[in-house]
């Protein structure tokens, strides 16, 4: 987690202790904070999916929390109230009912201004194959090796046949095992 991000949100609710904020600026006050500790406090950024459904579960907890008694719910929509009803306050309701619609159009601006990129997919690789190994203490390289039974393709031809048969025998036995042990169809009754 980011130290700084999570030392701007508790100085903020430091803030809010020490001037004893009302249950409305408390709420508010902990839906920005859990939204912005999720969306800039981790070194992982976190995908937008993840942070609003998050943010909806917050949203919901906080919900139940100021609406769970008659106290509470007269603490969040008295402010409310009389930001609409009051005359005094006819300048902040102003502000209020610009500020809306505005936040929305910049947010709508902001995602379709971005470029239109495909989504970014880590993809495991498989680690490449070794340059050697070695079997019976013998070290094989298989980036340069030769297969020595090529020799007697142009040596020998008879002798080559005779371990290309071989080699395929081998495969054909070690291959009709596997299938037989392995998968059977219904009605057949080979054996290898």
């Amino acid at each position: 987690m980011k130290l700084p991000v999570l030392l701007a949100i508790l100085a903020v609710f430091g803030l809010l202790r020490f001037r004893k904020a009302g249950l409305l600026a408390w709420a508010l006050a902990w839906w920005l904070g859990f939204f912005v500790a999720i969306r800039f406090g981790f070194t992982v950024p976190i995908p937008a999916s993840v942070v609003m459904l998050y943010m909806g579960i917050a949203s919901i907890a906080i919900a139940a929390y100021v609406t769970s008694s008659a106290e509470r719910r007269a603490q969040v929509s008295g402010p409310i109230v009389s930001l609409i009803v009051d005359d005094e306050h006819r300048l902040a309701l102003a502000v209020v009912a610009l500020l809306i619609p505005t936040l929305a159009a910049a947010g709508v601006w902001v995602r379709l201004s971005q470029p239109v990129e495909a989504p970014f997919f880590a993809r495991t690789v498989h680690p490449a194959s070794p340059a050697e190994i070695t079997f019976k203490d013998v070290k094989i390289d298989l980036d340069n090796g030769e297969n020595p039974y090529r020799e007697l393709e142009a040596g020998n031809p008879e002798e080559f046949k005779k371990h290309l048969e071989a080699g395929r025998r081998s495969i054909t036995r070690t291959a009709t095992s596997a299938t037989a042990t392995t998968w059977r169809p219904r009605g057949c009754s080979f054996t290898a």
